[in-house]
């Protein structure tokens, strides 16, 4: 059971209710916390007497010699008879120390401020006409003292403590502006608005401190409220121990969870209580454990997850716990909740299970291949040892699929399975990568002939017959083989090592194992000098783009054109986009390639009717970059074309980094106008919530799903079908890609396609061909 911790965030406190004048609010609260100024106001009482008391005899004594004893007397008795008034006053809000308060009760001791104010006002006014400049400091200082002294006496009755040194300030600036002495009459105004500042802060501090043990009263008081309907209604239970840990006040739930009776329960120790008949050999799980261990050192823990014997089954709890102690600090014991999450735990065993095994096979997936061969890496890195990864590719599978179906594919995948299975030894660990690839992890690989001869025996068992529904179905399998450290020093290293190997294997025929060569990094090689090469592409003029037309599904109108990007190398010549895209990507050069090409798709769209679109692909890379949407508006802008006219097309993959900022780009720019198209849907990691989130205009249906639904896949012609009615639901539009006959026409336009691309309509268009076309566009127009 997880208990939330609440941050309490205090408001302003207003001035208003904290001098008194005026209610808040919440009467109810603010009555407690101006008892609670009041009786602050009596803590230094005594101090504030005995401040009026000195100070009125050190006035005495200096004007003593300048002042009719008799005027000295009057007024300095008058001075005592206030203070002592005062006094009494506050000594009597004994009682206010945990009561309430009426608003008159604090906004009267103004009159307090104000009586003192008045009797200290006499000296400066009256009997400092007689004064010479020594006497006269002396006043000042006894009289800033006395105002010192009220800001800290009486810093929680703010109105008592301004009416007096207010008055004083006053009493004693007057006769100073009289005589023209400015800077001694403004050094004490400025003084006394300093201390009145400090009683403000300091009063507002006292209700600040009051406010927050009364949220923190109001809470416990919330609190056992809601522990009381726990134990009357809730799911789990409270428990508590002695300082011996004994359990002690038992919970009817807990003793019927343990399948008890509750006497039987007082008084026994916990831990025999939760061990069960295991108490007597000592044999605890590690839970039971950590829970003496946590229980002997009187440490709090939360969550801690134990298998525990209850009605003559094994259940797993989670038990949450602090120690307590009395008020002396002395400690008596924890107390705790505990819950039964036996069926939460069964149901994260099986989701963890789904996550890491293949659900068709049983095998293990490519997430717990993976980590098994880090794993391993790690165990043969820490010996000297070597680990080996082997790929596995069945051959002529698809063909298996295409002829007789995915189930019987699927079935032949489980006798693979079931075959590879059986090969392996504690040493190796085999799993399913996806599709027809398979792994082997293969701990100890110092044997190489070892690890040889397994690939050989793979190989031969997979390429004996299967007899499935009736049918002998003969297939074999390619395997390439990498072996740790020697061929890569990482999991990613060694598993792409091993896939160089595989790909060497299939292009010999299959059937047959390789291990990793250094000579497989020719094709690395060559990719490097391709983007030596496309790194001054861009600059020399090597790249173009065509236009390839998007028509009406129904009518065959043009409605719009998705720009090619083309690179055409004086080196390589023609170099298919599947092949530089990539390449640039992996370079960081699709950022400036792709701002060229929007800018150039956004120059020529503006020469085309306003009705025609250009549709641009964007890379995940491109939009990662917040400089992005500047280019975007720029290209827009200096070529007046409207937003609604651009088109941006984006792959699943964008979605697939959490934490980045690809989709506050998307954003930025979808609040510009811009339409985003889903490009590719289906292909790789489609989710609904993703889809539903984003504010795209259309979806592409992928070329791969035409092609197989025109030549009967029942599984292709559904999923669009079921792409088309989700699409319609969310209000995008769909686009068919790849239509090159008329009868993949015509089921397109039997499913509800929106929109259709293909060569059927038209192949991608040099700049000048696009151009015209969209100049003479009709709704029966088609593309040669």
């Amino acid at each position: 059971m997880t208990i939330a911790q609440t941050a309490v965030r205090h408001p302003a406190v207003p001035l208003g209710p904290l001098l008194g004048l005026r209610e808040d609010d919440d009467p109810a609260r603010w009555s407690r916390i101006r008892a609670t100024q009041l009786y602050a106001g009596r803590q230094l009482a005594l101090f504030m007497l005995a401040a009026n008391v000195v100070g009125a005899a050190i006035v005495a004594m200096l004007f003593a010699a300048r002042v009719p004893l008799w005027q000295l007397g009057v007024w300095g008795g008058a001075v005592a008879l206030v203070a002592v008034v005062i006094t009494i006053k506050r000594l009597r809000t004994r009682h206010l120390e945990a009561g309430y308060a009426a608003l008159t009760e604090l906004r009267d001791t103004a009159l307090e401020g104000i009586a003192l104010a008045a009797v200290w006002s006499v000296p400066p006014l009256l009997f400092g006409a007689t004064a010479d400049p020594e006497t006269a400091l002396g006043l000042w200082m006894v009289l800033s003292v006395l105002m010192t002294a009220a800001a800290v006496a009486m810093a929680s009755l703010v109105l008592a403590a301004v009416a007096f040194i207010g008055g004083v300030a006053l009493a004693v600036t007057v006769p100073l502006v009289l005589h023209e002495v400015y800077v001694p009459a403004a050094a004490t105004l400025l003084f006394a608005t300093l201390l009145i500042v400090a009683c403000v802060t300091r009063a507002r501090a006292l209700v600040l401190l009051r406010g927050s043990e009364l949220s923190l009263s109001e809470r416990d008081e919330t609190v056992s409220l809601l522990l009381g309907e726990f134990e009357d209604h809730g799911a789990d239970w409270l428990w508590e121990t002695d300082a011996q840990r004994r359990i002690v006040r038992v919970n009817a739930r807990f003793a019927h969870a343990l399948g008890v009776e509750s006497a039987t329960l007082e008084g026994l120790p916990l831990l025999q209580a939760l061990a069960g008949p295991a108490w007597e050999a000592g044999n605890f799980a590690a839970g039971l454990r950590t829970l003496a261990n946590k229980l002997k050192k009187r440490e709090s823990f939360r969550d801690l997850a134990m298998p525990v014997a209850a009605r003559g089954e094994q259940r797993w709890w989670e038990l949450t716990a602090s120690p307590r102690v009395d008020d002396r600090g002395a400690f008596v014991g924890f107390r705790g909740v505990g819950s039964d999450v036996t069926e939460q735990r069964a149901s994260a065993d099986k989701i963890n299970r789904m996550a890491r095994f293949d659900t068709l096979t049983g095998l293990p997936n490519r997430l717990h291949v993976n980590e098994a061969l880090e794993r391993a890496m790690g165990e043969a890195g820490k010996w000297g040892s070597r680990c080996a990864f082997m790929m596995i590719d069945l051959d002529r599978f698809k063909a298996v699929n295409d002829t007789l179906g995915h189930p019987i594919g699927d079935r032949l995948l489980g006798r693979v399975s079931e075959r590879l299975a059986q090969l392996v030894t504690d040493n190796e660990l085999i799993g399913r990568l996806g599709g027809d690839e398979f792994a082997v992890v293969v701990r100890d690989a110092t044997d190489s002939q070892r690890v040889e001869g397994l690939a050989r025996t793979i190989i031969e068992k997979l390429s004996q017959p299967y007899e499935i529904d009736q049918h002998t179905l003969w297939i074999g399998a390619s395997l390439g083989i990498a072996v740790s450290p020697r061929d890569g020093r990482t999991a990613e290293t060694l598993v792409r090592s091993a896939d160089l190997a595989l790909y060497r294997s299939k292009d010999a025929g299959g059937g047959v194992f390789h291990a990793y060569e250094q000579q497989l990094h020719a094709d690395a090689e060559e990719r490097r000098v391709l983007e030596i090469a496309l790194r001054s592409a861009l600059e020399n003029g090597e790249m173009h783009l065509n236009y390839q037309p998007v028509v009406d599904a129904v009518t065959g109108a043009l409605v719009g054109f998705e720009a090619l990007l083309r690179w055409t190398s004086p080196q390589f010549g023609s170099v298919s986009p599947a092949k530089f895209v990539p390449l640039a990507e992996e370079a960081r050069l699709i950022g400036p390639i792709g701002e060229w090409v929007v800018r150039t798709a956004c120059e020529e769209a503006a020469r085309w009717p306003d009705d025609i679109r250009i549709a641009v692909n964007v890379s995940p890379e491109q939009l990662h970059n917040p400089n992005f949407v500047t280019v975007v508006t720029q290209a827009l802008s200096s070529n007046r074309l409207s937003a609604s006219r651009l088109e941006l097309e984006v792959t699943e993959s964008v979605f697939m980094r959490e934490g980045t900022g690809a989709v506050k780009v998307l954003e930025r720019i979808l609040d510009m106008g811009v339409r985003l198209s889903l490009d590719d849907f289906g292909t790789g990691y489609s989710s609904l919530g993703y889809l539903s989130r984003t504010r795209f205009s259309s979806i592409k249906i992928d070329r791969s799903f035409v092609t197989a639904a025109s030549k009967g896949g029942r599984e292709a012609k559904a999923i669009i079908c079921a792409v088309v009615a989700l699409a319609r639901s969310l209000g995008m539009a769909t686009i068919a890609e790849g239509v090159e006959t008329e009868t993949e026409l015509a089921m397109i336009r039997e499913l509800g396609c929106s929109k259709i691309q293909g060569y059927y309509f038209g192949r991608p268009l040099p700049v000048e061909e696009a151009r015209g076309l969209a100049q003479q566009h009709r709704p029966d127009a088609r593309a040669a």
